[in-house]
């Protein structure tokens, strides 16, 4: 698998529910099976058979999040030269051309992104149209609804 980019703020998003999931989500998962296990019967004792789901669930998850580590590559923006360029983890203020509507949005990895938080993945459409472009271009993104032009008018390096 390849290297998959991601900010320093997602690497360590991803480090502490990693970390909440071993050392506290884990012990308590384990307590509540062997309290469940304590009152007999297995076959019809629900509590058992939601703490081991739970159990199922908190095991994926630390497995996915150790494998999305595994094929991180972390790129601090703060390092890079600023340059006016639109590049992953950049901010990038835009002005949506037919309404004179500026929006701000950072560009991150895929398990970042939120869009009410103008987080975009670098996978998304309107990412894909504004990597690689400097201050001052129009970039022609493709929507639903029809293409709408904007013009970069900032990119910061935070």
């Amino acid at each position: 698998m390849s290297k998959v980019p991601m900010t320093v703020r997602g690497e360590t998003l991803l480090r502490e529910e990693l970390t909440r999931l071993k050392t506290v989500e884990r012990p308590r998962i384990i307590q509540a099976i062997a309290e469940a296990r304590a009152h007999g019967d297995l076959k019809e004792n629900a509590e058992y058979h939601a703490a081991r789901e739970q159990q199922g669930f908190v095991e994926g998850r630390i497995q996915e999040i150790e494998g999305k580590l595994s094929h991180a590559q972390v790129i601090d923006v703060t390092k890079l030269p600023e340059n006016g360029k639109v590049v992953f983890g950049v901010t990038v203020d835009i002005l949506k051309l037919d309404t004179d509507e500026t929006i701000t949005y950072r560009i991150v990895g895929e398990d970042e992104a939120d869009v009410r938080n103008n987080l975009l993945s670098f996978t998304s459409p309107m990412a894909r149209a504004l990597i690689g472009k400097e201050e001052g271009d129009i970039v022609v993104v493709n929507a639903p609804g029809g293409e709408i032009d904007y013009e970069i008018v900032g990119v910061r390096h935070r």
